[in-house]
């Protein structure tokens, strides 16, 4: 291999870890989810880039760098990236604070309510604020640690475009019953990466509670239910491609839990499981 192409590939793979650790690559796969459901709900690709898009980038960005600032780092996370990540982090995080705080006003007022409610939730979850003695964060809760992400991630992906473009939920509730799966497996599987760390902080989270052997095989549950939601869905709807689509992303999401099984990492877990969100959005996107 040239000196070049080392060169490239170093380049490259410094700037995969950036999007990967800043929460960059996550925020996108959230305004994508939100597309997604806005495929279905409208008719028509909405265009990118509207205030909800940017609002939801920004919100994400908040959330996910605040968390990366104010946690311990976690064990195989490479030091080279240790070393610069908590000044991008803040950066970001501010960035996220100044989109958020110019796009709110422009929000209608359900949608503002609701991330409203939602931003506690997301800030209780890492930030000590609960008036409780040894407790004092949603996610210490171990128990209730995964209803909490998948919740806070259906409502951001798949109610927040309802209420944006003023949609009945009661009109699409498997649109949102499907998110709340999908979401389901994702958290899960990091739950599963997680589980060492979360019990020597003394959380004990579903896949400590019932054994990493039953976590992996609810996930296959998990799949098989979103495949059959996904087929009530089309004969609903009648959309085969976004069907198909769905069908290719749940292969894709046992293809990921089995890899980031026998090869953990937190690139893996943030590039392969996350990832299945912008797949799956994608592939939706395109019927």
């Amino acid at each position: 291999m040239s000196d070049t192409v080392r060169h490239i590939l170093l380049r490259g793979n410094k700037l995969l870890e950036w999007l990967l650790f800043t929460s960059i690559f996550a925020s996108l796969c959230a305004v994508m989810l939100c597309m997604a459901t806005e495929r279905l709900i409208l008719g028509y690709i909405p265009k990118p880039g509207s205030v909800l898009h940017w609002f939801i980038f920004g919100s994400s960005l908040v959330v996910y760098n605040i968390h990366h600032v104010i946690r311990k780092p976690v064990p195989g996370q490479s030091s080279s990236w240790l070393q610069i990540s908590s000044s991008w982090n803040v950066v970001l995080a501010f960035a996220g604070v100044l989109l958020c705080g110019i796009l709110a006003f422009r929000l209608n007022r359900q949608v503002l309510l609701a991330c409203v409610v939602l931003s506690v939730f997301s800030f209780a979850y890492s930030v000590p604020m609960l008036p409780f003695i040894h407790r004092k964060r949603l996610k210490d809760f171990g128990w209730i640690k995964i209803w909490i992400l998948t919740g806070v991630w259906t409502i951001v992906t798949a109610v927040l475009p309802m209420l944006y473009w003023h949609r009945s939920m009661t009109d699409f509730p498997f649109e949102i019953l499907i998110r709340f799966v999908l979401m389901f497996v994702l958290c899960l599987a990091f739950d599963i990466r997680d589980v060492q760390a979360d019990e020597d902080a003394g959380i004990h989270t579903l896949p400590s509670k019932i054994g990493l052997p039953a976590a992996y095989r609810l996930i296959d549950w998990m799949i098989l239910l979103f495949v059959a939601l996904c087929l009530i869905q089309y004969l609903r709807f009648g959309q085969l491609f976004r069907f198909s689509g769905s069908i290719v992303a749940a292969f894709l999401m046992k293809t990921a839990v089995v890899y980031t099984r026998h090869h953990p990492s937190n690139k893996a877990y943030l590039l392969y499981v996350d990832g299945i969100m912008l797949l799956y959005a994608i592939l939706v996107l395109l019927h």
